[in-house]
């Protein structure tokens, strides 16, 4: 064959693998394949489990009993839990690669709390209620789109509160919801009797990773959808994406509200004092992959392109957070490792949705430890795909 035949099939060739539509997963089931034949480092692939296994979080997999030792002993009014806990399963996870699956490690069809990675469904459900009209402007004020009897934002401080102050968790709201008033997590102070007296910072100047205002965000979106979040979740994404039947989202004992005469449970947005999404592996990567799809599933636009680019977008206080829950890899600080245009998912535990568009890579990854090990994790990852 001559050297221009040559160049010539190589190049049809490419532009054919190149024009050869992602592949989809019907529910129920993901099409496999050999590391070998995705040109992937099996040896240095199993390097990378062996690693997520063998550094496996040591906190208790009692998770009312993490929760207690994590969050309990420095924090006011964590009062006990109010939603439900589980035992956890040990480390376990997936690696989706172009599309198929080629590594698989522990009980990934065990359903656990998957923490603050229930953020991110939470600012999806936002998400859809924003492409759908029911939110005009991520800029506008929640407090007008909250019906008359809903005074979450009725005071002077907390009235400025835009729908992107939530998301990033900037708002800096103030106020007690579900029993728990704001500076109940994470307390700012050098005695008990500081916390309450917090300092106030303008909403959408100061970044603060807090649960509070997070389940504000849910209750407002509940206000405004007028539905339980879970079901529009469940309609408008996780049916469409196959998901199973077995997830649940949760929310407290006492966050119960009446709309229209029909009683609903407002969600949390994570387990900080049990609760959130309760969840698989098979699930979470489900979810992971329509990300990594931007949005896009089998020729159905579920998710906005330019929401997924809004999340992605650094903000004004914390260049590494986007909408929340995505951690964004800015400077590489978060992943040195990893592309820099790289998202991770996020939950206590640790709990991980690693998303690489840049190697097409999606990447379940639970009960690993803190630290390095993610990072190291990665990297390991990374190598084999890279061979």
């Amino acid at each position: 064959m001559s050297r221009r035949r040559f160049v010539l099939l190589a190049s049809f060739v490419w532009t054919f693998a190149a024009a050869e539509p992602a592949y989809f997963p019907p529910r129920g089931d993901w099409q496999r394949a050999e590391p070998a034949a995705m040109g992937v480092d099996a040896a240095r692939l199993a390097e990378a489990v062996a690693y997520a296994q063998a550094h496996e979080n040591p906190a208790p997999r009692d998770q009312a009993l993490y929760l207690a030792q994590s969050f309990g002993k420095n924090e006011p009014y964590f009062g006990g839990q109010i939603g439900p806990t589980r035992e956890r399963a040990a480390a376990n996870g997936l690696v989706i690669y172009r599309g198929k699956l080629v590594a698989e490690w522990g009980d990934t069809r065990r359903v656990d709390m998957s923490h603050s990675i229930t953020k991110t469904f939470l600012s999806t459900v936002v998400g859809l209620a924003w492409q759908q009209g029911l939110i005009k402007s991520t800029d506008e004020r929640v407090a007008d789109a909250m019906p008359p009897g809903v005074d979450l934002f009725a005071t002077p401080h907390n009235a400025p509160i835009t729908w992107e102050h939530l998301l990033r968790q900037t708002s800096d709201w103030q106020g007690t919801l579900w029993g728990k008033p704001d500076w109940a997590d994470r307390p700012v102070g050098k005695t008990p009797e500081d916390w309450p007296n917090r300092p106030l910072y303008e909403p959408g100047t100061h970044y603060k990773y807090n649960d509070v205002r997070v389940n504000v965000l849910a209750l407002a979106a509940l206000q405004v959808w007028r539905r339980p979040l879970p079901e529009v979740l469940r309609e408008q994404v996780m049916d469409p994406i196959g998901a199973s039947s077995r997830w649940r989202w949760h929310g407290y004992e006492n966050s119960w509200v009446e709309l229209d005469g029909q009683r609903m449970q407002s969600v949390s947005g994570g387990g900080h004092w049990g609760g959130g999404m309760f969840i698989d592996a098979w699930d979470m990567a489900r979810f992971g992959y329509l990300h990594l799809r931007q949005g896009e599933w089998a020729g159905r636009q579920l998710i906005s392109r330019d929401w997924i680019a809004k999340a992605r977008q650094p903000g004004p206080d914390n260049a590494e957070y986007g909408y929340c829950n995505w951690f964004l890899n800015t400077g590489r600080k978060a992943l040195p490792v990893a592309p820099e245009s790289s998202v991770t998912f996020r939950g206590n535990g640790q709990n991980i949705i690693y998303i690489d568009w840049e190697n097409d890579i999606v990447a379940v990854v639970r009960w690993i430890d803190n630290g390095p090990a993610l990072n190291e994790f990665i990297g390991r990852l990374l190598a084999a795909v890279k061979r």
